[in-house]
């Protein structure tokens, strides 16, 4: 889920394509047996690419 907070429908698609990525290499295989809600923060559109990863390997230790 990418909620609006003031940004333009580009930034919050691109935000998505890169969060449903990130939870397709990770997620998926680690949490394959349960649901998962990934929400963004507003933080998240500035955040680079390895940022995002690495809070998504975080998660992802966590499920285990």
């Amino acid at each position: 889920m990418v909620p609006k907070y003031g940004h333009t429908s580009v930034e919050r698609n691109k935000l998505k394509r890169r969060l449903r990525e990130l939870a397709r290499r990770q997620l998926l295989t680690v949490a394959a047996s349960c649901d998962v809600l990934v929400r963004a923060r507003r933080e998240a559109y500035q955040a680079p690419f390895d940022r995002l990863q690495g809070d998504v390997e975080y998660v992802a230790g966590q499920l285990t």
